[in-house]
């Protein structure tokens, strides 16, 4: 199946579908209720917060991503101004907060738990275990039953509480039986120490061997306007086990935002130095998706940031992006597509144009993607 018929496709199962949005408007509606109900953090003045639920967890539509804060695309960053922005999110409706032992290392993890101390019974916090970072091998997979029991041990100190709402397995380990780490998940929900949990960058087969020993809640996997793969690869098998999905990167690496030009270059100690999508010639290539981006954002009244997120929640009720970033206004910015949604007409209209866009360069470096499930 080439590009342009994945589309038409996807155009006619969002179309097929259309019943969903009956269900997207009764989770809008169930959103006050849910204020009410205690989802709601109290501290969100405009009340605009749509709240979802991956698999029984119950999160902000929206949440926050804490990697770049430890300077994954470059920087440096004072811990006390990255606490406070995990604090302008929460008081903004968010209660969602995404990050990793190998995130820093461990730095995310410290100020994630931090930040979030003072309300902890009133947020939901992801992490994940998978590499090898308590051997000194941060960069290689580990998911043996008695390294995830180290890494846990390791979070629940970090991020100062008694259990983690939603752990994932960051990457799928090869080495390890998907049952065995499945069975060791479940040991520690049994023990409390875990309430959810979810796979990250785990295809199809993957997903249906963890989800038959304990309940998966959540996956978590690149997904943008640019990068569509899930649609296909997973997302059948998601909404069939009534499983949430939660979306990084979902402005693109800040691409879909309209800050990168055709003339940005980035150097090493970015993350997007070697990525495919990145280099001079991609960027050239694709910045006619940057004008779509721009003229739908036009058109909604809205920044290319918000439609980027908008995009997305409009496709379905049980997908929570975690955009991330470091800077309070960037923060503001995207948090304002917390209630705007596309109509399936609308989602028709813009898949026909997107399909007449020839994108080029894959979304990951030749190592990253050799540790990406298949």
């Amino acid at each position: 199946m080439d590009r342009r018929d994945f589309l038409k496709m996807s155009s006619m199962t969002a179309l097929l579908a259309a019943g969903e949005w009956t269900g997207l408007s009764k989770v809008f509606a169930q959103s006050a209720s849910q204020s009410k109900n205690g989802y709601s953090n109290g501290n969100n003045p405009s009340g605009n917060m749509e709240y979802r639920n991956l698999g029984g967890l119950d999160v902000s539509a929206i949440g926050l991503g804490c990697l770049p804060m430890v300077g994954y695309y470059g920087g440096k960053y004072e811990k006390k101004d990255m606490i406070a922005l995990i604090r302008r999110a929460y008081d903004k409706g968010v209660n969602f907060f995404d990050t990793a032992e190998v995130y820093g290392p461990y730095t995310s993890e410290e100020w994630v738990g931090e930040a979030l101390a003072p309300f902890r019974d009133k947020v939901k916090i992801g992490t994940k275990f998978g590499f090898g970072v308590e051997e000194k091998q941060p960069t290689s997979l580990n998911s043996r039953p008695d390294h995830i029991r180290r890494a846990v041990e390791g979070s629940l100190r970090r991020l100062r509480t008694d259990h983690i709402d939603l752990l994932y397995q960051h990457r799928v380990d090869p080495n390890v039986p998907m049952e065995e780490v499945a069975g060791t998940v479940k040991d520690l929900m049994q023990e409390g120490k875990v309430l959810h949990w979810g796979l990250s960058e785990a295809g199809a087969r993957s997903i249906r061997r963890a989800h038959a020993v304990c309940p998966l809640s959540a996956v978590q996997s690149e997904y943008a306007i640019w990068w569509r793969e899930p649609e296909t690869k997973i997302f059948p098998t998601l909404e069939e086990l009534g499983i949430g999905f939660v979306p990084y990167c979902p402005l693109g690496r800040a691409f879909l935002t309209g800050v990168i030009n055709e003339d940005s270059r980035f150097k090493q100690g970015d993350r997007r130095w070697n990525l495919p999508q990145f280099t001079p010639e991609a960027l050239k290539h694709n910045m006619p998706l940057v004008a779509l981006v721009r003229k739908w954002a036009e058109r909604k009244g809205i920044t290319p940031a918000q439609f980027a997120l908008v995009w997305m929640l409009s496709r379905k009720a049980w997908i929570a992006p975690i955009p991330g970033t470091t800077n309070p206004d960037h923060l503001d910015d995207f948090l304002g597509a917390a209630t705007v949604r596309l109509t399936p007409y609308e989602m028709e209209e813009f898949d026909k144009e997107y399909a007449r866009i020839d994108l080029m360069g894959h979304r990951a470096d030749p190592f990253t993607e050799s540790q990406i499930d298949k």
